[in-house]
């Protein structure tokens, strides 16, 4: 393989939005990282927002946090699922970044008495952003850009793109353009208009698509493969067939069939004579997908009518459910629903719970009722972030006998709050970025369940969270038999909560979800799994 300077792999999108860029720049990233090639994926969203830690869930699914301790994008989840590496807080750009820095820049005055306009100081602000990546010696940047052509959100993006074009010269940059072909059931057939006109506007910003993905939900005809080719100016092989399928998993392998990574290297003038082997990802496929048996888990929530909100949590089972050959079919189940009279009924059957992650108060007696459940049942139970302070609030009460014990998120004048602020957060009052974020250090008790369950007694996790557990308490949760088995070496803050005599019952405040990849599943669902499969 010849090593060359960075290269830059645009990926754009048109028609509709969530054609899935993010699943394709992943797969994409799988293939050319099975070829030898050291790859990145970043991701360029739209919006104002600095970033999407202040959003609620129901807007753009989950908040997915990075290593250095970034809100990004939940795609940046599928980025690391699918290539196994961390991504950092230069893998996700927004519009609200973009336009900070620069408004940062002209109130210093870098910019030497200029008018500050979109071209150049925006579109060179966003180059900044794209090639900063380049000094950790990627050979391969893959850029997906959110929305849509034609969103007047995205003009700044697509600009850029123009320009990076051009600057970076033949061979060393190309856009992918994923597209929709709509299927009309009353004619029988696949439509290419719409993405003809798709690419047609790309044109008119000055850019020719090199490949054309197009997401489909049948196969697409020879002669209509060939008008693709023909209206949108690009080869035929590089008309790739996107077809839905059963999992996200099988995208690699669908794309590889039509030999999409070998089409990108020869746009990119890159050679390698490493084929791309992905017997690992084949093995977890056939294991996914063809379970030796199955559990069902139940995960509570607040934000259940919209999957996307738990997404790290979903594939997460899915990675350590197909290590153990087990299916894991999950019960969403919202909080809020949860009463004294139909909790038993509506959790019957369930093998394990799981408690996620939230803010605010809405649903959360919900939670502490299944908590409540779990523990007096003996099903297991795993409570992440919120779910473990759940946990804690459930035990004070009704083991503690501390009735009106709570959290100061929900109750600021509680009696007892067993889940109080952290000191340096009272006299925070922006909310954007200002948790605990990123990888903590862990120490675990020896002899604990998760010090068996890692195999190590020092760990990192990655949190986001405001509040914590309320130290003071320590004594009297152990004396009762709910040990702090987890805590940060340097701060003394409680990380974990374990209660021996219970099959499973255990509360972290870091989320171990966005560690989960499919080349390693996470240890800690894959024994919440396996205790739920020994109820």
């Amino acid at each position: 393989m010849s090593k060359k300077n960075t290269k830059y792999i645009f990926v754009t999108g048109g028609v509709t939005s969530s054609l899935g860029k993010g699943i394709v720049s992943a797969s994409l990233g799988l293939l050319l990282k099975s070829r030898g090639f050291n790859v990145t994926i970043q991701k360029l969203d739209p919006y104002i927002n600095i970033d999407p830690g202040t959003l609620n869930p129901y807007e753009h699914g989950e908040c997915y946090v990075t290593e250095d301790g970034a809100e990004t994008d939940l795609d940046l989840g599928h980025y690391e699922r699918y290539l196994d590496a961390p991504t950092s807080q230069n893998n996700n750009v927004t519009t609200g970044k973009i336009y900070q820095t620069v408004i940062e820049k002209e109130r210093k005055g870098d910019f030497l008495g200029k008018t500050v306009q979109v071209i150049p100081h925006i579109t060179n602000e966003i180059k900044r952003r794209i090639k900063i990546l380049s000094k950790q010696n990627y050979d391969i940047i893959i850029t997906e850009i959110g929305g849509t052509v034609g969103d007047i959100e995205s003009l700044p993006y697509i600009e850029t793109v123009r320009q990076l074009k051009w600057e970076l010269g033949e061979k060393n940059s190309m856009v992918i353009h994923l597209t929709l072909l709509p299927y009309l059931a009353s004619s029988g057939e696949l439509k290419t208009k719409p993405s003809q006109h798709s690419v047609r506007q790309l044109m008119e910003s000055g850019i020719m698509a090199d490949v054309l993905v197009c997401r489909t939900e049948h196969k697409i005809p020879k002669d209509q493969r060939a008008k693709l080719a023909q209206f949108c100016n690009v080869p035929l092989d590089n008309v790739i067939e996107c077809k839905d399928l059963e999992t996200i998993y099988e995208v690699p392998m669908y794309l590889q069939k039509q030999n999409f990574d070998d089409v990108v290297l020869k746009e990119l003038d890159l050679k390698s004579d490493k084929e791309a082997d992905l017997k690992d990802w084949k093995s977890f496929l056939k294991k996914f997908q063809n379970p030796k048996k199955s559990v069902e888990i139940a995960l509570v929530g607040k934000y259940v009518s919209l999957q996307d909100s738990y997404i790290s949590i979903a594939e997460a089972f899915k990675h350590a459910g197909a290590d153990l050959e087990t299916e894991v079919k999950v019960r969403w189940v919202y909080s809020g629903d949860l009463t004294q009279e139909n909790i038993k009924e509506t959790l019957a059957g369930v093998s394990g719970i799981l408690i996620a992650p939230g803010f605010g108060d809405r649903g959360i007696e919900g939670k502490v009722l299944t908590a409540q459940y779990a523990r007096e049942n003996k099903v297991p139970m795993l409570g992440i972030c919120l779910g473990m302070q759940i946990m804690t609030v459930e035990f004070a009460r009704n083991v503690l006998g501390y009735t009106k014990a709570n959290s100061m998120e929900f109750d600021t004048s509680t009696e007892h709050p067993v889940i109080s602020l952290m000191e340096e957060q009272k006299n925070v009052v922006d909310k954007g970025g200002t948790m605990r974020l990123g990888a903590w250090k862990c120490t675990l008790k020896n002899g604990s369940k998760l010090n068996d369950i890692y195999g190590a007694k020092n760990i990192t996790e990655r949190h986001r969270h405001r509040y914590e557990f309320n130290s003071d308490y320590i004594g009297e949760f152990e004396k009762n038999g709910f040990l702090a088995t987890g805590t940060n070496p340097e701060t003394g803050l409680v990380e974990a909560l374990e209660m021996p005599g219970h099959p499973f019952y255990v509360g972290v405040q870091y989320h171990p979800e966005y560690k989960s990849t499919v080349a390693t599943p996470h240890p800690l669902f894959r024994a919440f799994i396996k205790a739920c499969t020994s109820k």
